[in-house]
């Protein structure tokens, strides 16, 4: 009889999460948003996108750059305060988290603009979660004049380490895409220098041999009476 409180409670929050899941019309109203993308950057260009977060939500966006010239792309972050929160730096890979207070649209921004020849390929990742939600589940429970503490802050730290371990997964993915995209060019570049060689010593082996016969052949000539 003492775990009909606990299934009860997980009842709630299962049913409540899929109820908040079903009716929502907007991204927005969801308590965790994750966007994994794979940017193509042309050269010179910048794209940027506009991800909203509520007020008190968390927000987290890195990048990677998976392959492409030197490996290296721009990153900014700005508010909805239109403050650059995270200044424009040429990096390999970048993060920024910060918890909003007053809510809006946050512009994350990279590009390819010191780049003249070579296009890169760019990881990023967004997240927006809402770890006050967690506190309303408690106090609807409180409510139902049910005991569960302890449940309510085991479930809320499970959120925070599925959010950490999303992130870690995030850039244990980038970092394989980026070691096998690695692996694929330096594996095309010793196979064409290898091929190139090839083709040398070929070419300087028949002129040796062409250059040596000539040089050794002797032509018939008529003696003259």
């Amino acid at each position: 009889m003492d775990s009909c409180p606990f299934l009860l409670v997980f009842l709630f929050i299962y049913f409540k999460f899929i109820f908040l899941t079903i009716s929502a019309t907007k991204f927005e109203s969801l308590p965790a948003i994750v966007m994994d993308y794979k940017v193509k950057l042309d050269v010179g260009k910048e794209d940027c996108y506009y991800q909203f977060v509520s007020p008190g939500a968390t927000f987290y966006a890195s990048f990677q750059v998976v392959k492409g010239g030197d490996g290296m792309a721009g990153f900014a972050v700005i508010n909805p305060a239109g403050v650059t929160v995270h200044p424009y730096q040429w990096l390999a890979q970048s993060d920024y988290q910060d918890v909003s207070t007053t809510g809006g649209y946050y512009k994350i921004c990279i590009d390819n603009r010191f780049s003249k020849f070579a296009e890169k390929l760019v990881n990023l990742y967004i997240t927006v979660v809402k770890y006050d939600q967690w506190e309303q589940f408690n106090k609807e429970i409180e409510e139902m004049n049910l005991s569960v503490i302890n449940f309510t802050m085991t479930i809320s730290n499970v959120e925070h380490s599925i959010n950490k371990i999303l992130q870690l997964q995030h850039h244990s993915r980038s970092r394989e895409a980026r070691d096998y995209n690695l692996l694929i060019a330096n594996n095309v570049y010793v196979f064409r220098w290898s091929l190139l060689q090839i083709i040398c010593i070929i070419a300087t082996s028949l002129f040796q041999i062409y250059f040596v016969r000539h040089m050794f052949e002797v032509k018939n000539v008529k003696p003259r009476a």
